[in-house]
């Protein structure tokens, strides 16, 4: 029809369909065209939660979904999942699209092209790497896969490759299903977000719920056996059984689609967009896991694949589509997992960060307990703040404790997106009841701690 736009998203999880949602609210069907292209069997759920799915926490994967398909398409969104967009004509202001089950393939026009492509999982170029029952974990189908050869094959043996965030959570799972566990990483602590010290706890915790931890070891390869299936991985001069490896490395920003065909990306590989998720290309928006952002404290350009930060790029894409305004200043790099019974968060900067970003910083640890220390269920838990030396300005936080103990990173939060420093903390009206936090919280008792240590740094210099 004359005088209507046509909006074409590549993507369907949380960025895609957050920026289709956004624009549909401010634009009518008969105003604007919403075509969306999902190559997986599934669209907007919680890529976050299939550790827990795989684990049996969750027991249905449909539990995962925020809208199905039909959801979407009564609020005049077409969505096509199986659908996979494999080159963009920018010239042409048009995207070739394969059908993934028939292998058709059309060209499909837009007038506005959104980008929400996702990041891509880390897989190592080594000898057996693609051998069956090696195992990324990317999107639900991966999900699914998992859980079914779980069910189905009842494997003993599980090796994960990788301590990061969804390395140590899928090591729970395979604990959760009975399986004997591995972890094999190249770093000396796992989880490298955090400083080695903080991250020694978390290796404490791993191996206290029976998890083999093999430290400063990379992987060699992996052994097949008769079937072409995994039998072994080898790492560090030794060989580790293995009925099932999954790779935890990592991802990196799914920008290929769009560097091919021009669009600009930056140093972490990311697409690079403006404030409101316009790409140097006219005409092309891109948001989620396959764009780069801006640290709020270091400056610097970052890619931090998390479905928080999706969502919100996606909505200001769609806001902007739809004829709004709305910008997306970047981020602190906040993040929280869990461990079986231990919690870990950090935000901001780590030490390492913070000598890179061209800080001179100080930093303390303190102990304490998520609850007042005569309160039943009370238990530990250690802060560390970096601070820069004299400013006093916060640089980052860490924490790792049990129950309670994570979620006390926000605070952290808000006050790394303020500028405040660690005195300006210590006055900081926290709530107190001896269920919920000793009389001095942890966090004021750490500002305390890094006030004083920047105060008496300052007396030493000269």
């Amino acid at each position: 029809m004359a005088g209507r736009e046509r909006l074409l998203v590549i993507g369907g999880d949380a960025a895609g369909m957050s920026a289709a949602s956004q624009a549909r609210r401010r634009r009518g069907p008969g105003d604007l065209d919403i075509t969306v292209l999902e190559r997986g069997h599934f669209a907007s759920y919680s890529a976050c939660g299939i550790p827990y799915y795989v684990g049996g926490v969750v027991d249905d994967a449909e539990e995962l979904i925020a809208r199905t398909p039909a959801e979407f398409r009564d609020r005049g969104i077409d969505l096509r999942l199986c659908t996979e967009a494999t080159e963009i004509d920018l010239g042409g202001a048009r995207v070739r699209v394969r059908d993934v089950d028939g292998g058709a393939e059309t060209w499909e026009p837009y007038d506005q092209l959104m980008i929400a492509t996702g990041a891509v999982p880390t897989r190592p170029e080594l000898p057996g790497a693609d051998a069956g029952g090696v195992h990324g974990v990317q999107v639900l189908d991966d999900g699914i896969g998992i859980r079914r050869v779980l069910e189905r094959e009842k494997p003993r043996r599980a090796v994960v490759v990788g301590g990061g965030y969804i390395g140590l959570e899928m090591a729970e799972a395979m604990v959760t299903r009975g399986l004997d566990v591995a972890i094999v990483d190249g770093a000396e602590q796992p989880m490298s977000t955090l400083d080695p010290d903080m991250g020694a706890l978390v290796a404490d915790a791993v191996r206290g719920i029976g998890v083999d931890l093999h430290l400063g070891d990379r992987v060699e390869g992996f052994e097949t056996g008769p079937d072409g299936r995994v039998a072994a991985v080898r790492a560090g001069g030794r060989t580790l059984p293995a009925d099932l490896v999954i790779l935890g490395l990592g991802v990196r920003p799914g920008s290929d689609l769009a560097r091919a065909a021009g669009i600009e990306t930056g140093p972490t590989s990311g697409i690079v967009t403006d404030r409101r998720m316009r790409t140097r290309t006219e005409r092309v928006w891109a948001a989620g896991d396959c764009v780069e952002t801006r640290h709020l404290v270091s400056g610097l350009p970052v890619a931090i694949a998390l479905g928080t930060h999706a969502n919100k790029q996606g909505r200001v894409a769609g806001i902007n589509l739809g004829g709004g305004y709305a910008t997306y200043p970047g981020v602190v790099g906040t993040a929280v997992s869990k461990i079986c019974h231990v919690e870990v968060a950090r935000t901001g900067l780590n030490e390492r960060e913070a000598a890179a970003a061209g800080f001179d910083a100080l930093s303390v640890v303190v102990e304490s307990t998520t609850r007042a220390g005569y309160h039943p269920g009370a238990t530990p838990m250690k802060t560390k703040l970096i601070a820069e030396r004299r400013s006093g300005r916060l640089l980052g936080g860490q924490i790792v404790g049990e129950e309670n103990a994570a979620k006390r990173i926000d605070g952290l939060a808000i006050a790394l997106w303020n500028r405040m420093t660690v005195e300006e903390m210590t006055g900081l009206d926290l709530g107190y009841a001896p269920p919920f936090s000793p009389v001095w919280d942890p966090v004021l008792v750490a500002a305390r701690k890094a006030a004083e240590l920047v105060e008496e740094d300052m007396r030493r210099s000269p």
